[in-house]
């Protein structure tokens, strides 16, 4: 992805199920536990860059002593090292259960107070909880309320905050808590029904009891494993596969609305919790977010490259000899391998050969603190470096593929102006991802709707053909709907007014930056293709405007308004 897009955090649970002194024994590691644990973190590193968070639990504490330890970073550097660096070699963060987080602030303080995992103290063990999680809620307001009219003081509007306050509510309130086990399924049902939003939670309390759960649609993904030794949760499937190399098949999705839950003893439950729901998987997890090195999201992506080859083509005009593919590093790197693979197959029936090479190349460390903003502007459109000589200037079209477009900034101010560099006589972008539409409330950092370009050129196209009463129009009526409750998306309104053709036409002249020579076209994936590619997830809302539930059709509604207010916040 060429802008840069903030996105999901990540989260894993660690449980061992023998006593410390087994993995001595048979591993020779007193520190089992933490290294599995910081391979866990490290290995979903691209999930989260601005904070991270370690608890370690022992079982039957000593009284007298902490039932646990915790450490967080919010270092401006690099959280993550900074956090291992500290926890590293210190014998109290070698318990049997561990907590990790790696955390993106896609909305809240950079600060480490924002950074999980949350504490709910209590002198009673199985009433401390201890919780972190991958989630974004959109009724953080009505929780607030409900949560102040229980009698609580809310010290914090925060979710996560909130979250962990109302599960340690409900355990407070466990009648039976004395004589044994809390009752972990009545718990979170009560605790965890009236969220809206998306959520992975991982949470343990002062005795090392465990629970895993997922949001009844699926949003975000998760998953476990399972032996005689361990279990571990986590929010990709790589990760648990690089930590105890184990194969894909006996990593398992965590099931959608069903609580995991470990008690002391050590063996899994699984218990319904939540109302079954219609899975929406995100399904940007699977063009971007999550890594490649899973096999099903390797062979998606190769899909997504390869779908869109008739299109290029029929851009092109099968000009094979004219023509060189590229890609955006480093996200769209295998869905250029797929549709390389289609390309190559074409070309060889017909007796051609496909002209291809990385062009752009990212500088994964470039940073600049420079506070001229003159300098600071020109330093960072050279974000990528190209690759010089390979396409024939005023002869050759380039076609780049990206995974998507949101923003389109950094593909205007910093990509389209280094290509253009290389004089050639056409510049196709295509995107692996159908046109990005509406906002999101479950995680993605895109809660603006004037941010999207394809907004952007809807309302654009209505200005500029005197139809701006669509706009209007469409803003009252989110207003009433706000007002009612009313679930419509007015936000569609404003796209079915305007035709495909115009709408693409327009995302290329506001994408297209002062000065370029060439001629640019946008070649967006379809619907049809995506589904396709990826039939097992269907969280499609920021492309189709379809959300899963109703704070979704709140916060588009909101984003709807806020734009015609001229109000640059968040929409939920």
């Amino acid at each position: 992805m060429s802008d840069p897009v903030k996105h999901e955090c990540a989260v894993a649970l660690l449980r061992l199920r023998k006593k410390p002194e087994y993995y001595v024994r048979k591993y020779g590691n007193a520190n089992y536990g933490f290294g599995k644990m910081a391979l866990l973190l490290e290995k979903q590193h691209n999930r989260g860059q601005d904070g991270a968070g370690i608890a370690s639990l022992g079982l039957d504490p000593e009284p007298g002593l902490p039932a646990y330890h915790i450490q967080k970073s919010a270092a401006a550097e690099d959280p993550l090292a900074d956090l291992l660096g500290r926890c590293a070699g210190r014998s109290e963060f070698n318990g049997e259960v561990l907590l990790g987080h790696l955390r993106y602030a896609t909305y809240g303080r950079h600060a480490v107070s924002a950074c999980h995992p949350f504490v709910h103290e209590s002198s009673c063990l199985r009433r401390t909880l201890l919780l972190a999680g991958n989630f974004n809620l959109t009724n953080t307001g009505e929780l607030f309320e409900r949560f102040r009219q229980t009698g609580h003081h809310p010290a914090s509007r925060a979710d996560g905050y909130l979250i962990t306050q109302m599960i340690a509510h409900y355990l407070e309130q466990d009648a039976d808590l004395h004589a044994g086990s809390p009752a972990w399924q009545e718990i979170l049902h009560q605790a965890l029904s009236e969220l809206d939003g998306a959520f992975t939670l991982c949470g343990v309390n002062g005795e090392g009891e465990a629970f895993v759960i997922r949001d009844p649609h699926a949003i975000r993904p998760g998953y476990f494993y399972f032996d005689d030794e361990v279990f571990v949760a986590a929010s990709e499937r790589p990760a648990i596969q690089a930590a105890f190399n184990c194969s894909t098949a006996e990593v398992m999705e965590i099931p959608p609305g069903k609580a995991l839950v470990i008690p002391a003893g050590g063996e899994l439950q699984i218990q319904d919790c939540l109302e079954p729901a219609e899975r929406r998987s995100c399904v940007f997890e699977r063009i971007y977010f999550s890594r490649p090195n899973d096999a099903d999201i390797h062979r998606e992506r190769k899909l997504l490259g390869k779908s869109l080859v008739p299109e290029l083509l029929k851009a092109v005009d099968h000009d094979f000899e004219n023509t060189f593919f590229s890609y955006i590093p480093n996200s769209a790197q295998v869905s250029f391998h797929g549709m390389l693979e289609e390309l190559m197959k074409i070309a060889v029936a017909a007796g051609k050969t496909v002209r291809f090479g990385q062009i752009a190349i990212k500088d994964a460390k470039f940073r600049t603190f420079i506070a001229d903003a003159e300098i600071r502007h020109e330093l960072g459109m050279h974000v990528y470096d190209i690759t010089y000589g390979l396409v024939h200037p005023g002869t050759d079209t380039l076609v780049v593929l990206d995974d998507s477009i949101v923003r389109g900034n950094t593909m205007r101010n910093a990509i389209l102006p280094m290509l253009n560099r290389l004089n050639p006589k056409k510049i196709i972008v295509a995107s692996s991802a159908p046109i990005i539409r509406y906002p999101d409330c479950y995680g993605i950092d895109m809660a603006c709707a004037g941010d999207l370009c394809a907004f952007q050129a809807a309302a654009d196209i209505l200005r500029k053909q005197g139809r701006a009463e669509v706009l209007v129009r469409s803003f009252e009526r989110a207003k009433e709907d706000l007002a009612s409750g009313n679930n419509r998306n007015r936000m569609k309104e404003i796209y079915d007014a305007v035709g495909e053709e115009e709408l693409l036409k327009d995302i290329a002249a506001l994408l297209t930056p002062p000065g370029l020579h060439a001629e640019l076209q946008i070649v967006y994936q379809s619907m049809e293709a995506l589904r396709k590619c990826c039939p097992d997830y269907p969280g499609d809302w920021y492309f189709t405007g379809d959300y899963p539930t109703p704070g979704g059709f709140r916060m588009v509604n909101r984003a709807l308004v806020n734009y015609m207010e001229d109000k640059n916040e968040r929409a939920y």
